[in-house]
């Protein structure tokens, strides 16, 4: 089993909260499954202006009480200074500790964001509110944001983010490790030193990936678009090219320099599971 100790220093797991009671119980098994590897914690998405707030934190508790620490994502859009304040509250007092602060998306018909517009005005809230108890984990985009003017503006948001108070960095996932190490590069032309955990997805299913990434923006290289068209329905072949080129991926990424990896588990364990079994720490 990999530990702490003999791994890189900054290694998470992302679970979206369940819908169902069916969700409830493979996300169970899930984080049973992956605890076992000793991750610095379990990250919970929160659901678009909101919506999944309640099963957010209710997800959160249950990790919490568990020997992994949990972070919660918390959005601004669609918050009040006031709702956020309580959220903070109840959290610290289920020693929750970690937090991935996030613009978030706008559901569909709503048109506020509500009092926070970006990202960094929740930063600096959260700092505010509750000093320095609170590590506090931010988005970057390695490909450029996909609503962003141009990548001058996107880079301009994002040190803005990490000026107002962050302590590291999550990424967007991507499958072009040199756009994480030209990121990188930038990062250190402006002083930001922070740690930038490279987002990584595995690759499970075909269309569900390719929605996913046009959506965030994450760029599909031409090579393995079409070699994923090739494999159809064959789900085998899929799972094995996914866990090949992920692999590759994530150890290119650790032996160039990076603090850590984040996978996007979609609440499943197999295939993260087959691509950390094949690095070499």
């Amino acid at each position: 089993m990999m530990t702490k100790e003999n791994k890189a220093d900054l290694f998470s797991f992302e679970f979206y909260p369940p819908k169902t009671e069916e969700g409830a119980a493979n996300l169970e098994q899930v984080h049973r499954d992956l605890a076992k590897l000793n991750p610095d914690f379990f990250s919970v998405t929160f659901g678009a202006g909101g919506s999944t707030r309640d099963k957010t934190y209710d997800t959160v508790v249950k990790i919490q009480k568990s020997e992994i620490a949990a972070a919660p994502h918390l959005s601004c859009v669609a918050s009040t200074k006031e709702n956020i304040r309580d959220i903070l509250k109840n959290y610290r007092e289920h020693g929750v500790s970690k937090i991935v602060a996030l613009r978030g998306d706008l559901p569909s018909g709503m048109m506020s964001a509500g009092e926070f517009r970006f990202a960094n005005e929740l930063v600096e809230f959260i700092r505010a509110e509750t000093g320095d108890h609170f590590q506090i984990h931010v988005a970057g985009y390695p490909e450029i944001h996909p609503q962003a003017k141009n990548a001058t503006e996107d880079f301009n948001n994002f040190k803005r983010k990490v000026d107002a108070g962050a302590d590291s960095v999550i990424t967007q996932y991507f499958y072009n490790a040199e756009a994480y190490f030209y990121f990188m590069d930038k990062c250190e032309k402006n002083g930001i030193d922070i740690p930038v955990v490279p987002g990584i997805m595995p690759i499970t299913n075909y269309s569900q990936l390719f929605r996913f990434s046009d959506m965030c923006g994450a760029d599909i290289p031409r090579w393995m678009r079409k070699t994923l068209e090739c494999f159809g329905d064959d789900k085998a072949s899929i799972m094995a090219f996914g866990e090949d080129v992920v692999s590759k991926l994530c150890q290119q990424l650790l032996d160039n320099g990076a603090p850590g990896l984040h996978f996007y588990t979609m609440n499943q364990s197999k295939a993260t599971l087959a691509v950390w079994n094949n690095l070499k720490f």
